[in-house]
Parts: C-alpha cells; sequence; structure tokens
C-alpha cells in the first residue's frame, strides 16, 4: 500500500480556476489510481462544488476549504506577500507548513507563488536564497532535468552547486534514475571555458565532498541528445533555453499541418499519422510535461502551467505525490549541509519579495 498523502491545491489559480483544478483530480485519479491521496481544495465553495459534481467525483477524499480571497495573475509578488494572506495560493501552501499537506500545487501567478512559498515554508538550508524551477525535458534518453529554468536570472557558483544537489535527487524522485548524471551548461567542454561562475562551480563540483555522479560541462545539444540526467544553469540561461526549444517545437508542428493540410491526399495521410504526430509533438515540447517544482523550500511546492489543461495539472499533481512520497527532502537536506565546508554562508538571504515574475 502507497504511503497516505494529502495535497493541497490552489483551486482558483491559472487561468480557469476550478474548471481545470477539479478534471486534474479526476484525470490523476483516473490515470494513477489516486490510491492513499487525499486533497485539500483552497477557494470558492461553490465553485469547486459545483465542478466536484460536474465530474462525478465524490466528496470522499476531497476536502473543499473556503476562500473569496484570490491571487490575481497579473498581482506583483511584494503585493502579493502584502495583500495575499486569507487567499486561496496562501491557504494553500500554509496548510503544508502546519503539516495537513505533504505538498501543494498551483496554476497561479509565479511571482507571488515563489514569494509567499518562501515566506511561509523559508529555504530548506542555511545559504540557500530562493527556490530554482525544473524543468522535465524529453530527450532521446526519457527525460533530462533542467534548472534554474526562470527563478534566479543570475546563479553564483553556490547555488549552482545547490541546484546540482536538487536536480540529482529531483530526478531519482520523480523519474527513478538511480544515480543520475550532473553536467553543467557552458559554451564548451573545455575547462578554460565559460565564466568565473561556472568555472568555480565545475571544480567544487569535481573535487568538492558531495556524493554525486558529476560528469562536467556539456552544452546547448546535449540537452536533446540526454548526454546526462541533470543539467544546471542560471535562471537567465535555462529559461531562454527553455523557451527556444518550445518555439521551436511550435515551429515544428506549424510546418507539418502546413505540409499535412496542403491537400487532399496529404489531409488522408495526416488522419492515418495522427496519433503518431501528437506522440511526436510531446516529444519536442519541453512544456508539454507539466508540473514545475520550486526545488530548495522546506516543503514541496509545484508550479503548473496557468493554461494546463486538465491533463496536464493532472501530471503536476502526479509529481508533487512522488516528491512527496520521496526521500526527497532528506537526501537534499544531506548534500546541502556539506556546503558548509565549502562557503561561508554568513552573507544576508535575498528579501523574499524579489522573485521576479
Amino acid at each position: 500500500m502507497p504511503t497516505p498523502i494529502t495535497i493541497s491545491l490552489d483551486a482558483m489559480g491559472g487561468d480557469h480556476g476550478p474548471s481545470v483544478v477539479v478534471p486534474g483530480v479526476k484525470n490523476y485519479i483516473q490515470t494513477h489510481g489516486g490510491e492513499g491521496v487525499r486533497f485539500l481544495l483552497h477557494g470558492d465553495e461553490a465553485k469547486i462544488a459545483a465542478e466536484l459534481a460536474r465530474c462525478g467525483l465524490s466528496p470522499d477524499g476531497v476536502e473543499i476549504r473556503h476562500t473569496d480571497k484570490i491571487v490575481a495573475m497579473d498581482e506583483k509578488p511584494a503585493q502579493a506577500m502584502r495583500r495575499g494572506k486569507g487567499s486561496s495560493l496562501w491557504n494553500a501552501i500554509e496548510a503544508v507548513k502546519t503539516g495537513e499537506a505533504g505538498g501543494v500545487v498551483s496554476a497561479g501567478n509565479t511571482g507571488a507563488l515563489m514569494a509567499i512559498a518562501k515566506l511561509i515554508l523559508r529555504m530548506s538550508a542555511p545559504g540557500l536564497e530562493r527556490p530554482a524551477i525544473v524543468a522535465s525535458w524529453p530527450t532521446f534518453r526519457g527525460h533530462t532535468a533542467v534548472l534554474d529554468v526562470g527563478a534566479n536570472i543570475g546563479s553564483d557558483a553556490e547555488q549552482l552547486v545547490e541546484f546540482a544537489i536538487m536536480g540529482e535527487a529531483f530526478q531519482t524522485a520523480v523519474h527513478g534514475v538511480a544515480r543520475p548524471s550532473i553536467g553543467l551548461l557552458n559554451v564548451g567542454s573545455e575547462d578554460m571555458k565559460g565564466n568565473e561562475q561556472v568555472k568555480e562551480a565545475h571544480a567544487i563540483l569535481r573535487d568538492g565532498p558531495f556524493d554525486l555522479n558529476y560528469y562536467g560541462f556539456v552544452e546547448g545539444d546535449d540537452i536533446a541528445k540526454g548526454t546526462v540526467d541533470v543539467v544546471v544553469t542560471d535562471g537567465f540561461t535555462g529559461n531562454i533555453a527553455l523557451k527556444t526549444a518550445e518555439g521551436t517545437a511550435r515551429y515544428i508542428s506549424g510546418l507539418l499541418k502546413e505540409a499535412l493540410t496542403s491537400n487532399l491526399q496529404a489531409k488522408l495521410g495526416a488522419v492515418i499519422a495522427m496519433p503518431a504526430l501528437k506522440k511526436m509533438r510531446q516529444k519536442i515540447d519541453p512544456s508539454a510535461i507539466n508540473g514545475g517544482p520550486l526545488l530548495g523550500l522546506n516543503g514541496i511546492v509545484v508550479k503548473s502551467h496557468g493554461g494546463a489543461d486538465a491533463k496536464g495539472f493532472g501530471n503536476a499533481i502526479r509529481i508533487a505525490v512522488d516528491l512527496a512520497r520521496s526521500d526527497y527532502m532528506t537526501k537534499v537536506g544531506a548534500n546541502l549541509g556539506k556546503l558548509d565546508a565549502v562557503f561561508d554562508h554568513s552573507k544576508p538571504s535575498a528579501p523574499a519579495g524579489e522573485t521576479p515574475q
């Protein structure tokens, strides 16, 4: 029997609110069984209850926590921290802090989610400044964890080492890789290449006191190849890489659509090939794997795409459940503790309100 776990959901977050969150719960249950998992849904009780009835979901295993207050998708992080107490987002995160839930999922405002989660849950170890967002990138070998993909615009050597530690534990917990290989994204594989932060992180990962399967430098084309299981980079570079891959996937999909609708013969071929084409689209687009955990917090927090459908939100729930049931937090804590031997953690942390949108 799986370990019983409760997942807290911001039912009002995202572009669609309960009309996607509740079907997302149903999708998770239908796809993964839902055995041993219960849900706390935070938001407008009448709207959530109506969606539960529409989806034919039993109230068993689902509890609604009513609030009229929400955090808007365009609200600034600092404003959300000042005015967000009592909102569906705030209450969903607080359930993790109090121990009622083993993880939280929200499709809401990314900046607000990060700022409020850091304020309520705090970082998991001294020296950690703010969470990192990890993407599960489709490759020829399965999925590669890439982080950071947007939370930290600039990252020093210490943060890059932290990302490596957290990414390794994530890859084991969510994708089942026993001893993930780790690569540091760079402009070349030679030791003399890269900026000072990357070169310093490379030396620490190679020679430091961590029991990590460190591969060395990797380049941009190594991500899709699946050369390593975890790719580490700063949020500026990681976000550009992610958006470039998403744009390329849409471009290829557009070319295929144009080619397959050009004439009647092509349209008939498209009907036959449609299942394979859909599978290919999922393989080339990193955004198709919905659910980006905010790693480094003292609790499990998963960000769903704001425009995700029920299947996508269900996958975000799956990631939260997998992380909550794993030894992710223990494993990360053990390796982060070794950072004290390498870095001076007397420097002050960055204020929570400085989290980017």
